[in-house]
């Protein structure tokens, strides 16, 4: 109670040790007040029943083994006679828990079990400095140090080739069948071995995970500059300053509740975070010199472990509105009668969203995709928008849906369309639900802001703030020769394609057409996961096509199907059907032989995907951000070529793609670039990932209301006085979040990559939301609500504007149907020459 009288006289650590001391009493309560005690303790005691492999892995395999025992010895030792021995010794089957727990064992009596500790040396310094041993416990923790960093060499095991540039590629491989969950994280026993690793570095003040990396402050001032990588990237820390250190200590000593507590305070939609989003807090990690703690990892499978429990979802959403660990803000406010629009529902706007319905505002959100309905069991909102009851979630699976038949939902902006299924988009809808159950926010798709509803528009309907989080815009297109040839896309256009059309699911009639070779010219993280979804689609695409093909063929004859049908389009289709049973046959093969399919073989032969980077693959943006994703896209085949430069794509006789004409460079000495040669790529699909501009449409739209400030939009303060914001900062000084202030003290703000200072990854853009929420809500309170209607009535008359409903369906002709739709917002802000999506 003294905390949160005075919060801002609680220094850092005193506010740690105070959460570490509250955190077991919030556990407590949580479980009775769930009647879960007895599950919420078994699984405390699974925790603590795997703490014998850490500790061993500490203090034997570590500090004794690895040591005592060099490689040259380990070499000749024959470790899986010791691991036979050693099962005898332990009386049961050999395990790496068996092997931490009876070690640790003998341990507390080493003079009676010297003779069992020397094979148990022997056998541990095999595992460690052997290539045998290492594959043995290659999916174990035991026996897998942490490895030195080689900056140079982040991805392990590249495969170099010359073939005119230089190629990298990985021997083995990962393989994957279309766009299921490719990535299901780590399991208890790798989390738990992540929290143990961490040095729990919050009580010496050194958490830089969280804090940043610093360099010693100049003299009369409080706080150094954040120290860059090798690669020039600010080693800012998690922009969310979550408190990891100590949701690590909670989580090694079983605090499972406990521990998802501590994340909430700082990062309530931990749901979007984690494993496959974010890696800011690994590169400020204490650990510089070898590898750091993976802090995603224990992240989501702290979350996944209170999500498995009886009522998990609830207890996870609980804590978003109320948390007693939160000094600052323990409960949800009372209304206060304002509202705000956001605009854009991606992680900048669903974060600010969750914030300003905790102050106490009736937030309502858009987004230009079309948002596809929850059950109303789940959400509370029924197909009009009325509030209903929802049942409360007792199991959590029932939320999760196969991403390969999921539907698209809309809901989440680029974390929807843009990452791929390495990430469990599940999540999305787990979200979502935290803010849709909520009575005073509204969720409107198909709405975009500008046409279907504008500023004036919002402010005159009775909002009381807009709040821009509409993402990034247009892709950078290159200026070459026949650089919009069919063949040629942008990357995000392709992604967008692949994930909101549904081109991607095999009953889906969308029409995205892709041919190998494939070639993405990029080399940001959106190259990667172009070129890996570019190798997930094609076998889904050709093996659609024959099953069609056969079906009509069947039906109506060889002549029939293809009567219409230009030369240039029997060839693509004969070159589909080659492939989709080359493939088939494939399948049938290795399901004869109980083997995996080697499909990506198959593909890999017909050209593949490869990455074309103008400069080294060190350099690319992918590696020195987020070198872990560059490894996971070589382990699904794909190959990266640096040093090349396009100067022109070349078209064939009917005007497609089919070869890209690079030039090769080179790295000098002093580090310049020179031209040395050029080549000649084959591609008849050619992706474009050279980057994004941010969202500033608006401002050539309404040039009076909306103006710039360079590539973004310009910032003021609450004064209305122009400011201009930190560039790329992520944790500013100050955060300048407002804009365009209104004649009666209203305004608008703008956040995540349309933002000078968030731009570039999903946390980024959440840690911009937690900076600038607290800006939105003060101007909020100054203001006079600007409707007298309850936030009942005004969600409703809204609901009726902006919701649409098919009022008819005439069929005019066999082939022509006319729907007739109710959409009163839409057909009011008709221009003209406007085309309306159906989807």
């Amino acid at each position: 109670e003294a905390a949160r009288a005075e919060p801002q006289s609680l220094a850092r650590k005193a506010e740690s040790e105070l959460l570490l001391e509250l955190a077991p009493h919030v556990e407590g309560f949580i479980g009775r007040l769930f009647g879960i005690e007895a599950e919420v303790q078994a699984l405390a005691d699974e925790h603590l029943r795997l703490s014998d492999l850490y500790s061993c892995k500490r203090q034997f395999v570590q500090r004794r083994a690895t040591n005592r025992v060099k490689p040259e010895q380990a070499a000749v030792i024959d470790g899986p006679a010791l691991e036979r021995d050693l099962s005898n010794r332990f009386g049961e089957p050999f395990s790496e828990l068996a092997f931490a727990r009876n070690v640790t064992r003998w341990q507390a009596d080493e003079a009676e079990h010297a003779d069992d500790l020397a094979v148990a040396l022997n056998y541990a310094g095999w595992s460690v400095h052997t290539q045998a041993g290492r594959a043995r416990h290659r999916e174990g923790v035991l026996f897998n140090a942490p490895r030195k960093l080689d900056q140079s060499k982040l991805v392990a095991d590249l495969t170099e080739t010359q073939n005119g540039s230089k190629t990298y590629s990985l021997g083995h491989l990962r393989r994957r069948d279309g766009f299921t969950l490719t990535d299901r994280g780590t399991d208890l026993v790798g989390a738990l071995d992540q929290a143990n690793y961490c040095i729990w570095c919050h009580a010496q003040g050194k958490d830089s995970c969280s804090q940043g990396l610093r360099e010693k402050p100049a003299p009369g001032t409080h706080l150094g500059a954040f120290k860059k990588s090798v690669f020039g990237v600010t080693l800012a820390g998690c922009p969310l300053e979550e408190k990891i250190s100590e949701f690590h200590k909670l989580k090694a000593e079983g605090r499972l509740i406990a521990a998802l507590a501590v994340i909430t305070v700082d990062n309530p939609m931990v749901a979007a975070t984690g494993h496959r989003i974010c890696n800011d807090c690994m590169k400020a990690c204490i650990y510089q010199k070898q590898e750091p703690v993976d802090i995603p990892q224990a992240e989501t499978r702290t979350l996944k472990d209170v999500l498995g429990l009886s009522w998990g979802f609830e207890i996870y959403s609980l804590f978003t509105r109320w948390n007693p660990l939160n000094i600052r803000a323990p409960y949800a406010l009372p209304s206060t009668g304002r509202r705000a629009l956001i605009v854009g529902m991606g992680p900048a706007g669903f974060t600010l969203a969750h914030y300003l319905l905790n102050e106490g505002h009736t937030v309502v959100g858009i987004d230009g995709l079309k948002i596809e309905p929850l059950a109303t069991r789940l959400s509370g909102v029924d197909a009009k928008g009325g509030r209903v009851a929802f049942s409360p979630i007792r199991d959590v699976g029932e939320l999760y849906e196969s991403l390969d038949d999921r539907v698209m939902a809309g809901f989440g902006g680029v974390a929807e369309y843009g990452i791929t299924v390495r990430w469990d988009k599940n999540f999305l809808k787990i979200i979502r639900l935290l803010l849709e159950r909520r009575a005073r926010f509204a969720l409107f798709g198909g709405v975009r802001f500008g046409g279907t509803i504008t500023a004036e528009d919002a402010f005159r309907r009775g909002f009381d703030h807009i709040a821009l989080c509409a993402g990034a815009g247009k892709p950078t297109l290159l200026d070459l020769p026949n650089a919009m040839a069919r063949g040629v896309r942008t990357a995000s256009d392709f992604l967008m394609a692949l994930q909101l059309t549904g081109a991607a699911k095999r009953e889906s009639v969308a029409n995205m057409q892709l041919r190998l070779p494939v070639v993405v010219i990029g080399g940001g993280l959106t190259a990667i996961d172009t070129a890996t979804e570019a190798l997930a689609y094609y076998p889904v695409q050709v093996e659609k096509f024959l099953t069609r093909y056969e079906v009509l063929v069947e039906a109506q004859g060889r002549a029939k199907v293809r009567g219409d049908w230009s030369q240039e389009e029997c060839a693509i289709a004969d070159e589909f059907i080659m492939h989709a049973q080359a493939i088939r046959a494939e399948r049938e093969r290795a399901t004869g032989q109980g083997e995996r399919p080697r499909i990506l073989e198959l593909l890999r032969s017909w050209g593949g995907a490869t990455i074309a980077y103008r400069r080294r693959l060190i350099d690319s943006p992918a590696y020195t951000l987020n070198h872990e994703e560059v490894g996971k896209a070589l382990e699904e085949g794909v190959v990266f070529a640096e040093g090349l430069t396009p100067l022109a794509i070349e078209v064939d006789r009917y005007g497609h793609a089919c070869a890209v004409q690079m030039a090769t460079q080179h790295r000098t000495e002093d580090g310049c670039w020179e031209k040395t040669g050029e080549i000649r790529l084959v591609a008849k699909g050619i992706l474009v990932a050279a980057g994004t501009q941010p969202n500033t449409v608006l401002a050539r739209e309404y040039p009076t209301d909306f103006h710039l400030d360079g590539r973004y939009f310009r910032a003021c303060d609450e004064s209305g006085a122009v400011v201009s914001p930190e560039r790329n900062a992520a944790k500013p000084l100050k955060a300048h979040v407002l804009m365009n202030k209104q004649a009666d003290g209203r305004f608008m703000s703008f956040f995540g990559d349309m933002h000078p200072s968030y731009f570039g990854n999903v946390v980024k853009a959440m840690g911009g939301a937690r900076q600038g929420y607290a800006i939105v809500s003060g101007v909020l309170r100054k203001v006079a609500p600007a409707s007298p209607l309850s936030a009942t009535e005004f969600l409703a008359r809204l609901s009726n504007d902006l919701r649409p409903s098919i009022k008819e369906v005439r069929r005019l002709t066999p082939t022509i149907v006319e729907v007739v739709i109710r959409a009163p917002a839409a057909a009011r802000g008709f221009k003209p020459g406007q085309f309306y999506r159906l989807q």
